[in-house]
């Protein structure tokens, strides 16, 4: 039965969802994984808003930041994983280089050297945290899985160095950022258990040297992670009044903008490190779980891309990218409620920074690529 002009004016049309994603697809964009951003992001800004109070100037730099982030997502995505394979050593060799500069000639912040300023100021270890399992990835990715001991131990090399430059930074929490990167591109190599475990066991007198050669302000942070009362006025200031914040948030919170640590400037850092602090005095225990609960949808969608990827290098770097997102995400929360040293890991998407969310969006835009490229690639 033919319908009338009457009916087709006011029929539900189908057409424009479906352009929508042909429009995606045409930008090898991914459309769950991009929702999931936009997600955090606005939940992200949400909470931001009430972190800088006043300071609408933080917000609105925040905003262009994202936006220079989603348009390095966007360009990204559209390299084909084989593009990304071929050059990848030649990036891994200037991220080195960069490093070095940083060393013997970068700028000076608050007692660290990290920044590079060529007109533009920059952060070179943030890149790392893609060139390093880009690097591992391209090494095995034609080799035989799992690989051999010699294999790994190249691997090691490769993420051990710039690891160590980064640490002379000094900057810990970044180089134990990007060697977790390194090492979980190894394991999902498929090496053993009794492997892993046996690296675990020789991490313990890796970690004891370590702590010579830690700054004694990274040894007091170690130290008040122990025992935070011991300096409530000063080493165990900020995560005392994180956990305060955290707690008097409850089931509901108190309220957007009414969190008394952040709005009366109880909680440091409220803008960047602790913002999740923020999040739980204002949202309660149900604003947490809502922005886990999207980081674990961003996650999963990160690992069913590896899962479909269809060669070795675009399965280990999309699995990297997504659990090295996770590792983000957990040393933050486990940061501010006091389970681990605060190492200055900011939350990925919701704290205010610009080279760091440049770098994440650039690891989901490698994530887009590979899922959007993998019919062309061969089995």
């Amino acid at each position: 039965m033919r319908l009338s002009e009457t009916q087709r004016m006011f029929t539900p049309r189908a057409a424009p969802l479906s352009d929508f994603g042909s429009i995606l697809r045409r930008l090898h964009i991914d459309g769950p994984l991009l929702g999931g951003l936009l997600l955090v992001c606005g939940f992200g800004l949400f909470i931001l808003y009430s972190a800088v109070g006043e300071n609408n100037r933080l917000l609105m730099n925040q905003v262009i930041r994202l936006g220079i982030a989603f348009i390095a997502m966007l360009i990204v995505a559209q390299l084909p994983p084989d593009f990304l394979r071929r050059w990848t050593p030649v990036g891994y060799a200037i991220g080195l280089v960069l490093l070095v500069l940083v060393l013997a000639y970068g700028e000076v912040s608050q007692g660290a050297r990290r920044w590079l300023d060529f007109g533009v100021r920059f952060q070179p270890s943030e890149a790392m945290k893609l060139g390093v399992p880009m690097m591992a990835a391209w090494f095995l990715h034609d080799r035989q899985i799992p690989p051999r001991i010699g294999e790994i131990a190249l691997v090691a090399v490769m993420i051990v160095v710039p690891t160590v430059l980064i640490a002379k930074q000094p900057d810990l929490g970044t180089s134990l950022l990007i060697a977790a990167s390194g090492v979980i591109v190894i394991i999902l190599a498929g090496i053993s258990f009794r492997f892993m475990l046996g690296l675990g066991i020789a991490a313990i007198p890796g970690a004891l040297v370590l702590w010579n050669f830690m700054q004694d302000y990274q040894k007091q942070r170690v130290l008040t992670l122990l025992n935070p009362d011991s300096d409530p006025l000063g080493a165990g200031y900020n995560i005392i009044q994180s956990k305060i914040a955290i707690g008097s948030g409850g089931l509901f919170g108190k309220g957007w903008t009414n969190g008394s640590q952040a709005q009366l400037e109880f909680l440091p850092e409220r803008d960047t490190d602790f913002i999740f602090a923020v999040l739980g005095e204002e949202f309660g225990l149900l604003g947490v779980l809502t922005l886990l609960v999207l980081y674990m949808f961003i996650i999963g969608r990160g690992l069913y891309i590896a899962v479909q990827a269809r060669d070795t290098f675009s399965r280990l770097l999309a699995g990297s990218i997504s659990l090295t997102f996770m590792v983000y995400v957990f040393v933050n929360t486990a940061m501010v409620t006091g389970l681990v040293p605060v190492v200055g890991v900011p939350l990925p998407l919701v704290s205010f920074g610009g080279t760091s969310m440049v770098t994440l969006m650039a690891g989901f835009g490698i994530l887009m690529s590979i899922h959007s490229h993998r019919k062309l690639l061969p089995h």
